[in-house]
Order: structure tokens, then sequence, then C-alpha cells
């Protein structure tokens, strides 16, 4: 499945304004990098694929419409999956990006 591009142009909209920002195509999608860190993406497996803060993983998972990411059989600590179904209004699809960019901006840039 190839990633929803409706749903990346909303992203891109949403994130236009950031500094250092660039898009990769990544895990099947297209991503969106804060100085080289991916904060977002809208995931060739539908919905999009968040970066969050690790240790806000649990709390995420349990109070919000996210799922952990897995690769290989094995949950990531830090990448959520949501649902497109989720984040069907600009405020849903916000709240997101808004997790991913204010995470990606707290890491050291990547050169």
């Amino acid at each position: 499945m190839a990633y929803d591009e409706a749903l990346a142009e909303r992203i891109r909209r949403l994130v236009a304004a950031e500094p250092n920002l660039t898009e990769k195509k990544m895990f099947g999608g297209l991503a969106f990098l804060v100085g080289g860190n991916m904060a977002i993406a809208a995931s060739g497996q539908g919905g999009i694929l968040v970066r969050v803060d690790p240790d806000q993983s649990e709390k995420l998972v349990s109070t919000t419409p996210a799922e952990p990411m897995v690769m290989r059989g094995k949950a990531m600590d830090g990448w959520l999956r949501v649902d497109a179904d989720d984040v069907t209004t600009k405020r849903a699809l916000s709240t997101w990006v808004k997790r991913g960019v204010t995470y990606a901006r707290s890491l050291p840039a990547k050169r």
C-alpha cells in the first residue's frame, strides 16, 4: 500500500513553517524530519507514524487511539501508529504533528 498523498499534504501544511524541515521517503511512506530527526510520517501502511518521547509511549498508548509501532515482532518505544480514521480532523492531526515535531526538535540535529 502506498502512503496517502492527501494525508501527507495535510501534514505538509501543518509543518510548513517549521525550520530545518525536510521530507524523505521512509518506512514505505513519506516522513517529515526536523533537524534530520523524524517527527511524523504518512505511513505506507495507512495512517500516520509519530515519533514521541519513549518515556511517554506507554501513557499515549493507554490514553489515545495510538498503538505501538511493531518492527520485526517487537514494539518500538517512542514510535507510534495512529489510524487514518483517528486523524480525519485538523485538530486531531495537529495534536499528533505537534507531539512529533516537539520531540524531534528536542533531539540533537543530524548533519
